[in-house]
């Protein structure tokens, strides 16, 4: 029997028969790794598992614990949900079905609006095509025969998508299972049998392609693992993160709304949240100041000529809005503040004396969403960056972006987010700037990392045009990844502004350009910010730190001194006066999550003391006023973020 070389991940190789799958050298290896592998990337294709092995070849096999092998699962699982949809509606038809980074969704059209009953009725079809546990059968077509198959199916939305695939595509793959037919580049289980638990999460209005202009559709997302209690823990991971949705929060709290007959994506800032905000904007500036940054403000709208000389209405003129005509010139609002920095920078002769220069600016800047993924805070068109530029010499560099990865690390630590991933993107296929550039620059992302001790991941041409960044991911207190900080190098705008400084040679040479941003924006960071601490603020955030609540109107005059002290000492205070129980008063303000209530009658007045209790955590007896409020600022000034 001929033989092929098998090299695993670890470098071991072995010989085995030529036509062993990938499943047959799991079970060489253990009965456990056969059991639990899902999906094979055979010389870095991915494969089903039992495809064939005719020649040499280094394999991976990968199971649910692994990324490749929860989106084999979920892809699969979305497309046993879009049989069982046709099987309850033949009329359906679909859209794009893939996994996302939890579970999966496809996007359909049918004639009748699905209901939660509905997805019951789906997931039952869904256990019978479980049960019957048929192959996922991969075959190949003509792009000619592609399109006369879905012609006979009716089906537009895989028409379209085959006539947008590129002319030299010479066969285009679909994948049967049972009675149903998709087009999909795969790969899949072996079966649905491999399917365990799942449940069906939601349904909600989508637009084909995301395009609001195009045919609205439904979109049922769903969940799928091969463990019960992984099912289980996802479903209560769920409602806790229903619990604290920011756009929840945000109502019951009072701190924003959004108001979409004046505007979807545009965000108006209650008091309460106007005073978080404000807590944070303050805490940035003093620490950009202490940072070696100095802060800028600019203008919200520039000429045409200024964003066609920075390449935005290029290649960004579809997230920008329309123009407005002043003095018969086009003047767009902005998208992004660099062009507005590099302005400031030419208007001077710079001298390597003077770099690095480190200019930050909390600008408002906006840009066209399509309303189909607008989401609270998370996802809006109008928003303040949290921004910096730095322009520095070669030489330079290096130390700026190790500064930056501290900066970072401390802004992200101070507002209680300890777990942070690091990223480096590489160079895409275009780009700007020479070999040599992206090359310096990409090795300074990496040895700045590695000055730190801090492990990254490289992401393979996931570099801007522009230049190569590292991305800082934060884990949340519900475990979940948010993308926040960038520091991203840009070769772009130093040619198109024509930048320049005065080096030590006494010629002129181009600067090393930084964009940078720690918390992203302050919209969403606040989003993740409330749900982080599901709006239960550290008392240097809180808005109210503390409600004074006599336990009648007797009270009122000692409550208000109580009240004077705490304003003298600069602490966010309210006074409740309403003629309630004291009882209804103490779950009103623990609903609202101040961090204390100061509660005041008969015995406190005559000690000259305060009864204290503290969200979550109930009546923590008596104190002194002057004893609550030096560790009130004691806490506030550490910006102690345990609850």
């Amino acid at each position: 029997m001929e033989k092929v070389k098998i090299t695993l991940p670890d470098g071991s190789a072995k010989e085995y028969d030529k036509g062993i799958t990938p499943l047959e050298v799991a079970k060489s290896i253990s009965g456990r790794l056969a059991k639990e592998t899902l999906i094979a990337e055979i010389d870095g294709i991915m494969k089903e598992i039992n495809t064939p092995i005719n020649n040499d070849c280094e394999l991976k096999l990968y199971t649910f614990n692994d990324e490749k092998g929860k989106e084999t699962y979920w892809h699969s699982s979305s497309h046993l949900m879009a049989h069982a949809v046709k099987e309850l509606y033949p009329e359906a038809k679909f859209g794009v079905g893939p996994a996302i980074d939890n579970g999966f969704y496809y996007d359909i059209d049918i004639n009748e609006k699905l209901s939660e009953e509905d997805l019951v009725r789906i997931e039952k079809k869904m256990k019978e095509l479980i049960e019957k546990n048929e192959p996922f059968k991969r075959k190949e077509l003509s792009k000619a025969d592609a399109l006369v198959f879905f012609n006979e199916q009716k089906d537009e939305y895989k028409l379209e998508l085959i006539d947008g695939l590129d002319e030299n595509t010479t066969a285009i793959s679909l994948y049967n299972e049972g009675g149903f037919t998709d087009l999909c580049l795969g790969p899949h289980l072996p079966s649905t049998g491999y399917i365990k638990y799942f449940k069906l999460l939601s349904v909600s209005g989508s637009y084909w392609r995301g395009d609001e202009n195009k045919a609205r559709m439904q979109r049922i997302y769903g969940i799928s693992f091969p463990k019960q209690k992984m099912l289980t823990d996802y479903l209560e991971f769920i409602e806790e993160a229903k619990k604290r949705d920011h756009r929840k929060l945000g109502k019951q709290l009072d701190l924003f709304s959004i108001h979409e007959d004046a505007g979807p994506g545009l965000i108006y800032w209650h008091p309460k949240g106007a005073r978080v905000r404000n807590e944070i904007e303050d805490f940035w500036k003093k620490e950009h100041l202490k940072n070696g940054y100095d802060l800028l403000y600019s203008p919200h709208i520039g000429k045409a000529q200024l964003w066609e000389t920075s390449g935005h209405l290029s290649h960004f003129k579809e997230n920008m809005y329309s123009p407005m005509e002043i003095d018969e010139q086009d003047y767009y609002v902005k998208p992004m503040n660099c062009p507005f920095h590099i302005l400031i920078y030419k208007t001077d002769l710079r001298s390597y004396r003077d770099l690095p220069l480190r200019w930050a600016e909390l600008g408002t800047v906006y840009r066209y969403e399509k309303s189909g993924v607008l989401h609270g805070l998370l996802r809006v068109r109008g928003f303040t960056q949290d921004d910096a530029h730095i322009f520095c010499t070669k030489e330079q560099i290096e130390d700026e972006i190790i500064e930056v990865i501290r900066f970072s690390n401390y802004m992200w630590k101070s507002f209680g987010f300890e777990s942070l991933k690091y990223y480096v993107s590489t160079r895409p296929e275009k780009v700007t700037g020479n070999d040599e550039l992206w090359e310096q620059a990409t090795n300074s992302l990496k040895k700045a990392l590695e000055h730190e001790g801090l492990e990254y991941e490289i992401d393979e041409g996931g570099g801007a045009f522009y230049g190569p960044k590292i991305d800082i991911k934060i884990k949340d207190a519900l475990n979940r990844e948010w993308q926040m900080s960038t520091i991203q190098f840009d070769f772009n705008l130093p040619e198109r502004f024509d930048m320049t400084y005065i080096g030590e040679d006494g010629k002129e040479h181009r600067p090393f350009m930084v964009h940078r941003a720690l918390l992203g924006s302050i919209e969403r960071f606040m989003g993740v910010l409330i749900e982080h601490y599901a709006g239960s603020f550290p008392v240097w955030l809180a808005p109210v730190q503390v409600a004074v609540i006599p336990v009648s109107q007797n009270y009122f005059d000692y409550a208000q001194k109580i009240v004077s002290s705490l304003l003298d000492e600069n602490i966010r205070v309210k006074f409740d006066k309403r003629n309630e129980k004291i009882g209804y008063k103490i779950r009103d303000w623990e609903t609202q999550k101040v961090p204390y209530m100061l509660i005041v009658g008969d015995k406190e007045e005559t000690n000259n003391t305060i009864s204290i209790r503290k969200h979550k955590h109930g009546d923590l007896g008596e104190s002194k006023l002057d004893d609550f409020i030096s560790e009130l600022k004691s806490s506030i000034k550490n910006r102690n973020n345990n609850n």
